[in-house]
């Protein structure tokens, strides 16, 4: 097997800003994704962080806050546009 091939593996935080969640994790994005940034843990150690726009905090599928759509009204303006045919 080929030295050097594969990126770093470690331990990186993922947060989520929005939401005001963090988990700890290991990833590959600890060498380009960071861009320097720390941040201290619960367990006193200093990491890595990568700030993520959407997370299962945040995410309206995983929170219970996505919308329904409206079909009946949605293929009703369809029909007044466009008529039937």
């Amino acid at each position: 097997m080929r030295k050097d091939t594969h990126p770093p593996y470690g331990p990186v935080v993922f947060r989520d800003k929005a939401a005001g969640f963090a988990f700890l994790t290991r990833s590959t994005a600890v060498a380009n994704a960071t861009g320097g940034r720390t941040i201290e843990w619960e367990d006193g150690r200093t990491y890595p962080v990568v700030d993520v726009e959407v997370s299962s905090a945040s995410h309206p599928f995983y929170t219970g806050t996505s919308r329904v759509m409206d079909t009946a009204g949605r293929v009703e303006r369809f029909e007044r546009r466009f008529g039937k045919r």
